[in-house]
């Protein structure tokens, strides 16, 4: 099975052809980063602009790289939630106009369902599972029974983790994105600022991380009210040690809850070095997966990944009134 699939779901305009679920022919990648970075922070209106300009250009160098031809693919699979709304729709938009002049099935698929499947493309999950989902709009923790089977069982009550660090990024007087600068100068800090651990109840698996936020933004007011020295490698170390024993505990409690076999962790935050060295220090017996850096990021690979797997449990397609929704059910009751 031949499956092309589109991501547009924020600022990356991104197309891959997979096979069989598992074979990547091709994964292409034009993201908007620096043009957006003037404005610390992804602009909807202009990232929508930009996938206009970008689209089909993908859609065709992902078919030339692949080197089939269009008659071979048997899916068109496109992400339609959550995400900004406008950028859904040019990917929708793509996705229906291909499929339809080339009579082609086409398949919604759900971002975040994307992004655990990034972990099936270079590893196999093991069921049950926990998913810890960490991205710049997202942090949540998804139990999974089996191959298209999630249950929410914990979500952000404020700031996904990523918008966390982006702000606190922002700050510290750093450039856009914010994270993997965090990250990389927290290599070189130490924990010398006491920073909260936001727990919440310690029989619940929700996070908050807006206190936390609140904390630097007040540690670096009253320093600079005092004219004290802010040691940036410092801040950037304590506020990530402070992230990384949240997520921790929440996923290895909630594995050891569920019973399950394997822990996943996937999106954009799946790169963080101090997350990754964390989640292996306290892993127990769980089996720990994570992507490889280059699919933790949006990407139309997992999209791809994802789509054949929704196929094969459902074996259903979705009519040409597809639609975006900002928001993501996956997982809820």
């Amino acid at each position: 099975m031949i499956i092309l699939a589109i991501e547009t779901s924020c600022d990356e305009t991104s197309a891959a052809i997979i096979e069989d679920g598992k074979i990547v022919l091709s994964n292409i990648v034009v993201t908007q980063m620096d043009i957006h970075k003037e404005f610390g922070g992804v602009v909807p209106e202009i990232a929508s602009r930009h996938h206009v300009t970008s689209i089909t250009k993908v859609i065709d160098k992902a078919i030339e790289t692949a080197d089939i031809e269009i008659s071979k693919i048997d899916l068109v699979a496109v992400t339609n939630a959550p995400g900004l709304i406008g950028a859904l729709l040019v990917g929708i938009n793509a996705a229906k106009a291909f499929a339809f002049s080339h009579n082609i099935p086409i398949l919604g698929i759900n971002h975040i369902k994307g992004h655990i499947y990034a972990n099936q493309i270079e590893d196999e999950m093991i069921f049950p599972l926990i998913a810890l989902v960490v991205s710049g709009g997202h942090t949540e923790l998804v139990l999974m029974e089996g191959h298209n089977r999630f249950e929410m069982i914990g979500c952000t009550q404020d700031d996904a983790v990523g918008e966390a660090y982006d702000k606190v990024a922002r700050v510290l007087g750093l450039s856009y994105p914010g994270g993997p600068l965090v990250d990389k100068l927290s290599k070189i800090g130490e924990e010398t600022y006491k920073l909260p651990r936001s727990y919440l109840k310690k029989d619940e698996f929700n996070f908050s991380f807006s206190g936390l936020k609140s904390s630097v933004i007040n540690l670096i007011h009253n320093h600079n009210q005092r004219n004290e020295e802010i040691r940036i490698n410092d801040v950037c170390r304590s506020f990530q040690e402070s992230v990384s024993d949240v997520l921790v505990q929440k996923t290895m409690m909630a594995a050891e809850r569920f019973n399950v076999k394997q822990i996943i962790v996937a999106g954009g935050v799946a790169a963080n070095s101090g997350l990754r060295t964390k989640m292996n220090e306290n892993k127990k017996h769980y089996e720990l997966v994570f992507p490889n850096i280059k699919y933790c990021t949006d990407n139309a690979t997992m999209i791809g990944i994802a789509a054949y797997y929704q196929y094969q449990d459902l074996k259903m397609y979705d009519k040409m009134d597809l639609n975006g929704k900002p928001y993501s059910e996956l997982g809820r009751k």
